[in-house]
Parts: C-alpha cells; sequence; structure tokens
C-alpha cells in the first residue's frame, strides 16, 4: 500500500484499515509458527503498512488540533 493512498483515507477508514493490518499480521505469525506461510516477506511488508497507516493518523491527529 503506497503513502498516497492513505493520506486520501479518513480518520475512521485509517482506523479500520489499522486493524485489519493488525489481523493480518497476527495470522501471519501463527502461520509461520506452523511452518504454512510460503511468502515469508509478507510479515515485514504488513508492519511496514501499519506504521504507514500510523503514522498518517498522527498526522491526521496533529493538523486537528
Amino acid at each position: 500500500m503506497k503513502m498516497k493512498e492513505i493520506t486520501n483515507k479518513t480518520q475512521a477508514d485509517l482506523t479500520k484499515l489499522l486493524n485489519e493490518k493488525r489481523e493480518a499480521l497476527r495470522v501471519f505469525r501463527f502461520g509461520a509458527a506452523g511452518a504454512k506461510t510460503k511468502n515469508v516477506k509478507e510479515g515485514s511488508t504488513v508492519r511496514k503498512d501499519i506504521a504507514r497507516i500510523m503514522t498518517a493518523m498522527n498526522a491526521l491527529a496533529s493538523k486537528s488540533r
């Protein structure tokens, strides 16, 4: 997910997307523990997406102050 896509979303959309990404990371971790994961780079990309979303949320929060 690109930063341009994230910056166009509202706070509610970002919160929903953040929850989805955190759930995907949890599923990935349990799949990796059970050796069911084929794509090992998926974990790092999901973590980076979570960081991008949180950065955008913090930027929106600081603008509204």
